[in-house]
């Protein structure tokens, strides 16, 4: 998913170097998206390895 909005942002930087500011906006738009997701995922998949790992009392 990291790659996807890394893809998505490289893909705004060249449409607002060529002038093409809506599918700019739109591409910046997705990458933050796809970027917040993959955090969210990326915390919760810590959070539960944690748990899993820790020892039992």
């Amino acid at each position: 998913m990291l790659r996807w909005a890394i893809l998505f942002l490289i893909v705004a930087i060249i449409a607002a170097v060529f002038g093409f500011g809506g599918i700019a906006a739109a591409a910046t738009d997705i990458a933050r998206l796809l970027f917040v997701v993959f955090l969210v995922l990326f915390v919760i998949s810590l959070f539960l390895g944690w748990r899993s790992t820790s020892p039992r009392l």
